[in-house]
């Protein structure tokens, strides 16, 4: 779906390290490990992370694609090794010398890829699908996030997120959150588990630890607010370049998210036409406070910030439910791939809850999504070129 940025990653949970290559971005960005290794530290972190968050500490080295930390115009090799693969090198081994079957995973765990992906793929031993199929693919597309937002920084455009709801327990009205979003951010940044509110981190802390006693999981829910972006980004001309179309996919791409809003989302289907749609209103473009949409401005934002699949000048509210990690301390009833037999699905080192990092992931697939369709709309080989031809929309925005 992606037309001008593209990225791919690789690599297993516990194999030697994981790649990202990202192609399509402009020369002359200023780019630094440093600046992604923030993002990469940030989705190590929450309260409810497991045992591998104490032995990984996520660095990235950016392999090609840089030099003298501006970016070449050529695609962007980077690399995260895993530090525990000396503990995983014989399990995880490319020699076949090493094959061991009784290492084997063969009880797959229910809600996750194992019993599927070993159909589709005729294995017999799960490790082969949980090893790729595992959330910690999540680092290298946050590196890749990262780039897209370092980007999008250029031209005042920010992406931010925080988590609403956990386990059920969360803040009662998250929508007015992103109205006040700087102080939301402040909170947002020194909660243990990324919320704005502190009565609600209380409770999701009360229930993560419930969780922890009774070796259960849980979910939640986080948002992601983009602003600085102008009216027009994305099309209503053709179904894959509707810009909520491209968000919804690249946030769904993450490990456990079952559900996507933008806006009210699902709230706006319970409500009539005059309680959902955003009156339009026109102030000269001197007077007006932003260049974003020119003159003309909303006093509400119960479309999300996307309306026709473009953007309308507003903030952009992506809300993203994520399901409880399948990987259970009190395992679930399975079935044995190879005897048939019932027994209890296999145990692999895992999290409680992993919501607070999924908001940093987030943050991650909706800058891939917006830097792609804002390379779309503005072109360019070069930053230079791409800003001259952004300043030349913004002025026709202001004329219009």
């Amino acid at each position: 779906m992606f037309n001008k940025l593209r990225y791919i990653t690789a690599g297993e949970s516990h194999g030697q390290a994981l790649v990202c290559t990202i192609d399509g971005m402009p020369s002359n960005l200023k780019l630094k490990e440093e600046y992604i290794n923030v993002d990469l530290a940030k989705r190590q972190r929450g309260y409810g992370r497991g045992g591998r968050m104490k032995i990984e500490t996520d660095k990235v080295q950016i392999l090609t694609g840089v030099r003298w930390g501006k970016t070449l115009g050529s695609p962007i090799a980077m690399l995260i090794n895993n530090m525990d693969w000396e503990n995983w090198s014989k399990v995880m081994s490319l020699d076949s010398a090493n094959e061991d079957p009784s290492v084997h995973v063969t009880r797959p765990r229910p809600g996750h890829a194992d019993l599927t992906g070993s159909q589709k793929y005729d294995f017999r031993d799960a490790r082969n699908v949980l090893e790729r199929s595992s959330a910690r693919e999540t680092a290298a597309k946050v590196a890749a996030g990262a780039v897209a937002r370092r980007l999008l920084e250029e031209f005042g455009v920010q992406i931010n997120g925080y988590v609403t709801e956990i386990g059920g327990a969360g803040i009662k009205d998250s929508y007015e959150i992103a109205s006040n979003m700087q102080d939301a951010l402040t909170i947002a940044e020194i909660s243990t588990v990324r919320c704005p509110d502190k009565k609600a981190e209380a409770k999701m802390i009360r229930k993560i630890k419930a969780a922890m006693k009774t070796g259960d999981t849980l979910g939640g829910i986080f948002e992601i607010v983009v602003t600085g972006l102008p009216a027009g980004i994305g099309s209503y001309t053709h179904w894959d370049k509707r810009l909520e179309a491209k968000i919804a996919a690249s946030v769904m791409g993450i490990q456990a998210i079952k559900g996507v809003e933008v806006g009210l989302g699902f709230d706006s289907a319970r409500r009539p036409g005059s309680e959902v749609m955003d009156e339009i209103y026109y102030r000269s473009s001197k007077k007006a406070e932003s260049e974003s949409a020119g003159g003309f401005y909303r006093k509400t934002n119960n479309a999300g910030g996307i309306e026709g699949g473009m953007s309308n000048g507003m903030p952009i509210i992506i809300r993203a439910a994520m399901k409880p990690i399948p990987t259970l301390k009190s395992p679930l009833s399975s079935v044995d791939i190879n005897s048939k037999k019932k027994f209890n699905a296999a145990y692999e080192r895992s999290d409680t809850c992993a919501v607070p990092a999924a908001s940093v992931v987030g943050e991650a697939a909706v800058a891939l999504a917006v830097a792609d369709s804002f390379l779309d709309k503005f072109g360019g080989d070069s930053i230079a070129e791409i800003k001259r031809n952004y300043e030349g929309y913004l002025k026709q925005l202001r004329n219009f």
